[in-house]
C-alpha cells in the first residue's frame, strides 16, 4: 500500500490532471479581470477607503507570520478550532488509515473522523493520557493490521495539550516516543491541538509542542485565537503537502467565509503581545494566581465531603517542587467536582464570581 504522501500527492496529481485542483491565489495579483464568479456583492474587497483603514496592519501576509512565528513549514488559517479539526480529520487520513485518540478528544475531532473514509473498527479510543493505554492499543492494532508496522498504512494520534474539561496536561513527549517505537517506518502522524495552550506554555507562548522541542516530530498543530489570545480564529501548522491537500479536500475550509479583515487584525494584535514579551508576564502573574489559589481552596475542601466539594485527583495535591518543568505547567482550568454545580454557580455568582 502506498504511503500517505504517496497518496496525497497521487489525488492532487488527479486534480491537476482533471484541470480541477485549488491554489491559493497571489494575494499581491490584480490582474484586472471584470469579475462575474464573486460574491463580493458590494465590492468592499476592491474598497480603496476599506483597504486604507484595515490593511495598513497587514503589512505581512498572516499565514507567513505565524508560520515564523510557531516555526513551522506552512500554516493555514481557518475560521475556527472546530472546524480546523472537522477539515484535517474528515480529509487527510485515508481509507485504510487507523485514528487513536484521547478518550477526552475535543467533539470537533470525533465529527471529523465521522466524516472521513476511515471505518468505525480504525478508530480507538484509549484512557485518558495514559501512556500504557496508548501502547496498549497501538499494539493491538498492529497484531490486527500487520501492514501497520511495516509502513503499509497510516495511523494518526490525537491530542490536546491541555484539555478544557478536566485541566489535565497531556504527557505528550512520551506519547510520541510511543508512536515512533511502534511505527518504526516513520507512518504515525501525531497531531496535536494546543486551543487552550496558545499564549500560555513554551517560548512565547508558542505551546506545549515548542516547549518540548518536538516541533519536527508532529504532523499538524492547531493554534486557535479565541482562548488566551482574545480573537477569533485558528491556525493549522503543517507540511505543505497537507496544506495544499487541504485547501482541495477540505470542506469546512472551502465552503465557508474566510476571516475577515477585523479578525485578521485583532489576532495579528495578539501576536504583537505574544512576540514582546506582554504575554509571558501576564502568564507569569496567572501561574502566581493559580498557585495561591491552589493553596487557599485545598486546606478548605479537606473539611467538606468529597461527595459535596472536591478537586480532581491531579489537583488534590501540591505538585512537587521538584515535578518538571513545575511552574510552567501549571492549568489555568480548576474544576471543582460536586453534584450540586448550577447550585454553587447561582451562589458564586451572588458572591460576585463568575464560575460556571
Amino acid at each position: 500500500m502506498p504511503s500517505l504522501g504517496d497518496q496525497l500527492a497521487a489525488a492532487l496529481k488527479s486534480r491537476d490532471e482533471r484541470l480541477i485542483r485549488r491554489r491559493l491565489p497571489d494575494p499581491q495579483a490584480d490582474d484586472g479581470l471584470a469579475d462575474f464568479s464573486t460574491n463580493d456583492y458590494l465590492s468592499f474587497a476592491t474598497s480603496s477607503v476599506l483597504r486604507k483603514r484595515f490593511l495598513e496592519k497587514l503589512t505581512a501576509a498572516p499565514n507567513a507570520r505565524l508560520a515564523r512565528f510557531f516555526a513551522a513549514p506552512t500554516a493555514l488559517l481557518f475560521n475556527s478550532g472546530f472546524d480546523a479539526n472537522v477539515g484535517f480529520f474528515s480529509a487527510v487520513p485515508q481509507p485504510g488509515d487507523a485514528i487513536v485518540f484521547d478518550e477526552h478528544i475535543h467533539a470537533s475531532v470525533h465529527d471529523g473522523m465521522r466524516g472521513s473514509r476511515i471505518e468505525p473498527s480504525m478508530r480507538r479510543a484509549f484512557a485518558h493520557n495514559s501512556v500504557d493505554a496508548l501502547r496498549n492499543v497501538l499494539e493491538r492494532l498492529i497484531e490486527e493490521y500487520p501492514d501497520l508496522q511495516t509502513g503499509g498504512r497510516s495511523a494518526f494520534l490525537a491530542v490536546e495539550t491541555l484539555y478544557s474539561m478536566d485541566g489535565t496536561i497531556c504527557p505528550l513527549a512520551e506519547m510520541v516516543e510511543v508512536m515512533e517505537d511502534s511505527l518504526p517506518c516513520g507512518n504515525g502522524y501525531v497531531v496535536v491541538d494546543e486551543a487552550h495552550a496558545t499564549g500560555l506554555y513554551g517560548p512565547q507562548g508558542r505551546g506545549l509542542v515548542a516547549l518540548l522541542g518536538l516541533e519536527n516530530r508532529v504532523l499538524a498543530r492547531l493554534h486557535t485565537f479565541g482562548k488566551a489570545l482574545a480573537g477569533t480564529g485558528a491556525v493549522l501548522l503543517t507540511t505543505p503537502l497537507i496544506r495544499d491537500y487541504l485547501l482541495n479536500y477540505a470542506r469546512s475550509l472551502i465552503y465557508t467565509t474566510s476571516l475577515s479583515y477585523a479578525n485578521i487584525i485583532s489576532v495579528d494584535c495578539s501576536f504583537d503581545l505574544l512576540e514582546d514579551g506582554t504575554a509571558a508576564q501576564l502568564a507569569n502573574e496567572l501561574y502566581d494566581r493559580i498557585d495561591h489559589f491552589l493553596a487557599l481552596i485545598r486546606p478548605h475542601l479537606c473539611t467538606i465531603p468529597l461527595s459535596i466539594l472536591a478537586l480532581p485527583p491531579h489537583l488534590a495535591l501540591p505538585l512537587r517542587p521538584s515535578s518538571p518543568p513545575h511552574r510552567t505547567l501549571l492549568s489555568p482550568i480548576i474544576p471543582i467536582l460536586t453534584p450540586y454545580a448550577r447550585p454553587l454557580s447561582a451562589h458564586l455568582r451572588g458572591l460576585g464570581l463568575n464560575a460556571r
